[in-house]
């Protein structure tokens, strides 16, 4: 089998054909499409025809299941969330902020996998940056200035009683579930070496970032939000755009990614997994 790999215009992204996800993935058909996702940040698969069990052998296929907090997973399922909107829903869409997934666990997640099962005519687009390319074109002042710092990251300002999705979001399809868990923090450094391409990237932001180990909460969040305005910028960006049957995977380790709306008055279903830490 040949995979055909076809790179978007954009700052990174590619789609790749010539592939059944729905049939078992050999060792050597693994290693050529984890290449196309370590070189190309983002790739997706149009035209598949994926039940859960193939949606979890893909993920399989490239690490063991990550843990999924505060959303409940499918019934019958312990590794798959819908990530899901009614027509008539009116509540803020859901992810729609910068965010590298679940940084704020001890050990982050390798990469996502996103498969489209109700895709609405027109919106509902997921946008990523490239944090190699944000890194490597950052002002030589700001990079100084994170050299050797960390972030501290936490879910509280999502998932908390008291966050985005807490006690007082109401009227969602999703089954978020928010908890005192979202409390608890672990720090980890703005430039991370990835573990497979050995390339430099600036990792996760504001959002699940809460503060700067040695600043003051001020000035850490000054730091903060000027290198958010810097690692958004639209150049280092590609837009993706859904189709029905379409399997997106993406590596969280050097990207960011946020949710579009646009699609008022459409059903919107994928399901999601989650690619464990190595």
């Amino acid at each position: 089998m040949t995979l055909t790999v076809i790179p978007s215009d954009m700052a990174c992204g590619a789609q790749v054909r010539g592939v059944d996800l729905s049939q078992p993935i050999s060792a050597d058909l693994a290693a050529d499409i984890r290449g196309a996702w370590l070189g190309h940040q983002v790739i997706c698969f149009p035209d598949q025809q994926l039940s859960e069990d193939d949606l979890e052998r893909f993920t399989l296929a490239f690490g063991p299941f990550g843990d999924d907090p505060f959303i409940a997973p499918i019934p019958g399922r312990q590794h798959i969330i819908a990530v899901k909107r009614a027509a008539d829903e009116t509540s803020p869409i859901f992810a729609e902020s910068w965010h590298s997934d679940w940084s704020f666990q001890e050990r982050p997640p390798q990469g996502t996998c996103l498969y489209g099962i109700t895709i609405p005519p027109e919106g509902g687009d997921t946008l990523f940056v490239n944090q190699y390319k944000a890194l490597a074109e950052m002002p030589t002042d700001l990079r100084r200035r994170i050299e050797g710092k960390k972030a501290i990251h936490s879910a509280r300002n999502a998932y908390s009683s008291k966050g985005m999705y807490g006690a007082g979001d109401k009227g969602r399809s999703m089954d978020i579930r928010p908890s005192d868990e979202a409390e608890a923090t672990y720090a980890h450094p703005f430039i991370r070496t990835h573990p497979e391409t050995g390339r430099e990237s600036l990792f996760g932001c504001a959002g699940y970032i809460v503060g700067v180990e040695g600043m003051d909460q001020q000035e850490g969040w000054d730091l903060v939000t000027e290198i958010y305005r810097w690692q958004t910028r639209p150049e280092f960006q590609y837009r993706h755009r859904w189709e029905k049957g379409m399997l997106l995977m993406w590596d969280n380790r050097c990207t960011l990614h946020m949710a579009t709306g646009g699609y008022a008055g459409h059903d919107r279903l994928l399901h999601r997994t989650t690619i464990g830490a190595a």
